[in-house]
């Protein structure tokens, strides 16, 4: 796992904890955070599954 898949995860955890908690308390404000910080995790992911392709392909060039 690379940093970015860690950023990734970390950022899907505090996202979903602040929706959740938006949600309950009904804090729409926390609730759009956490949202964010989900799509961020996610973002963070995607970059991190890019640079793990790139690096299979280099390998086999």
């Amino acid at each position: 796992m690379d940093k970015e898949h860690v950023k990734g995860a970390i950022d899907k955890t505090k996202g979903a904890v602040k929706d959740a908690v938006g949600g309950l308390t009904g804090d729409d404000k926390l609730q759009a955070e956490g949202k964010m910080d989900k799509a961020k995790g996610a973002a963070h992911n995607a970059l991190g599954n890019v640079k793990d392709a790139v690096k299979d392909l280099s390998k086999k060039v």
